[in-house]
C-alpha cells in the first residue's frame, strides 16, 4: 500500500505446494528499494499520511528519516579463516527500511482502474465525484467494472451522465488487464482491495485504497480530500508498503493411465488459504509437508496458511500472532486443533508447503483462496504453494 498515500502492487505466486513467486518490473513505475531475494515477491500498497511541506513533516522517535534500518543486517558471510557461505541466486539480501520506500514513475501515469464496493449505495456519490474529477480535470483514462454501470441508481447523479460514455469497462474473469493499468483506486473496505488483487494474477499495479467500508486494515486513506491525496500519488510523492502474496497450485489426482490428467490450477492470494472440513460433521485429517518432508497430521476443523498481511485476518481470530507486512514469512495456523501440541508456527518465506488429505480421513476437505474459489479436495488431490516477494512488474 502506498504510505503517504496508500497504494498497493502485487506480483505473481504459486499454490500447489506453498512457495514464493516472482514479479516482473513494470515500465511505468519502480520502487526505490534494494533488489530483494529471488525467493521473495512484493506487492506495494500506498500508505496514508497527511501531505505536509517537507520542512513540517512529523518527526518520528529519533531523526527523520531514520538513521538505521528496522531490519536486521545481512548475516556475515565468512566464518573463520576458511569457511564462508556459498553465493547463489537464493541468498537472502538486506531489506530496505520500509519507511524509505517511495514510488517513482518512469512517465506520467495515464490509466487508472477504479474499483468500488458493490451493492452499496452510500459509495455512489464518492464514486461519481472521483471519476468526474479524473476524467474532466486530470484527463485520465478510467477503467471500471461493467457491472458498475448497470446500477440504476447512478442515473440520479447528473454529473455521471457527462462521463459515462468516456469510461472504459471490463469484466472480471473475461478481460485481461495486464499492462493496461498504471495504478488502482479502491473505494470500499478490505474486501474491495482483495477483489482488486484477484484481478491481477501477475504483477499488481500500485493500489490506493480509500476507507469506505466496514473494515479498514488495508485502506488508510480518507475520502474527504481525495484530490490532494491522488495528486500526491500522480506526482510521485507517495510512500509504499510492499506486500507479498502466496502462489498456490491445486493438483488433482490422475488415473493410472494419465488420460484424465487435469491442468493444475494456480492462484495468487493476498491474505490466506483456508483448508477446512466443509459441511462434514467429522474432524478433518490433513497432512502437512514442508519442503517435501512430512511435518505433522492436523486433526481438527482445518488449517490456515497466511501471508503477513493475512495474519491480521482469519489467522489472528484463530489464535495466531500478527506479523509485520515487511517480514518475509508464512504463518501456518490450525483451526480448533484436536491436540495440545500443535500451535501456530511461522516458517521462512522461501519454503514450499504441501497440504493433502490424510489416507485415513473419512471425508473430503475444502479449500478457499482469500475467501473465494471454494472447492473440494478428494483423496489424491493436494494443494501447495510458495510465498515470494519481488520487485513489482
Amino acid at each position: 500500500m502506498l504510505s503517504m498515500e496508500s497504494l498497493w502492487c502485487s506480483s505473481e505466486s504459486e499454490l500447489s505446494t506453498l512457495r514464493l513467486a516472482k514479479s516482473v518490473e513494470r515500465s511505468e513505475y519502480r520502487f526505490s528499494r534494494r533488489k530483494p531475494s529471488k525467493s521473495l515477491i512484493p506487492q506495494a500498497l500506498l500508505h496514508s499520511t497527511e501531505a505536509q511541506p517537507r520542512s513540517h513533516r512529523r518527526r518520528r522517535s529519533g531523526t527523520w528519516p531514520r538513521t538505521r534500518s528496522l531490519n536486521a543486517p545481512s548475516p556475515i558471510q565468512q566464518f573463520g579463516p576458511c569457511g564462508r557461505i556459498m553465493k547463489n541466486s537464493a541468498m537472502v539480501m538486506q531489506i530496505q527500511d520500509p519507511a524509505s520506500q517511495r514510488l517513482t514513475w518512469y512517465k506520467p501515469p495515464l490509466t487508472v482502474l477504479v474499483i468500488k464496493k458493490v451493492h452499496d449505495a452510500s459509495i455512489l456519490s464518492s464514486f461519481v465525484q472521483l471519476v468526474h474529477w479524473l476524467v474532466h480535470d486530470k484527463s485520465m483514462v478510467v477503467f471500471v467494472e461493467a457491472a458498475v454501470l448497470d446500477d440504476t441508481l447512478l442515473a440520479e447523479y447528473g454529473d455521471f451522465a457527462s462521463v459515462r460514455d468516456r469510461l472504459m469497462t471490463f469484466r472480471a474473469g473475461t478481460d485481461d488487464l495486464t499492462d493496461k493499468i498504471d495504478f488502482i483506486i479502491c473505494l470500499g473496505g478490505d474486501g474491495t482491495l482483495l477483489h482488486a488483487s484477484s484481478l491481477f494474477q501477475q504483477s499488481v499495479p500500485p493500489v490506493m485504497a480509500f476507507h469506505l467500508g466496514s473494515l479498514g486494515f488495508l485502506t488508510p486513506f480518507e475520502f474527504n480530500n481525495f484530490q490532494d491525496q491522488v495528486m500526491n500519488v500522480l506526482e510521485g510523492h507517495a510512500a509504499l508498503t510492499l506486500r507479498s502474496r502466496l502462489q498456490c497450485v491445486v493438483l488433482r489426482k490422475t488415473s493410472g493411465d494419465g488420460k484424465d490428467k487435469k491442468k493444475p490450477t494456480t492462484i495468487l492470494v493476498l491474505n490466506e488459504v483456508v483448508v477446512d472440513r466443509g459441511p462434514s460433521p467429522y474432524l478433518s485429517n490433513i497432512d502437512l509437508f514442508l519442503d517435501g518432508k512430512h511435518i505433522t497430521s492436523v486433526q481438527g476443523d482445518g488449517l490456515i496458511v497466511s501471508t503477513p498481511t493475512g495474519s491480521t485476518a482469519y489467522a489472528v481470530a484463530a489464535g495466531a500472532s500478527m506479523i509485520h507486512p515487511s517480514v518475509p514469512a508464512i504463518m501456518v495456523t490450525p483451526i480448533c486443533p484436536h491436540s495440545l501440541s500443535f500451535r501456530p508456527i511461522v516458517v521462512p518465506a522461501g519454503v514450499e508447503l504441501k497440504i493433502a488429505l490424510s489416507p485415513e480421513a473419512r471425508n473430503a476437505m475444502w479449500v478457499s483462496f482469500d475467501g473465494r474459489n471454494r472447492q473440494a479436495l478428494q483423496h489424491g488431490d493436494r494443494y501447495g504453494g510458495e510465498f515470494t516477494r519481488k520487485p513489482p512488474g
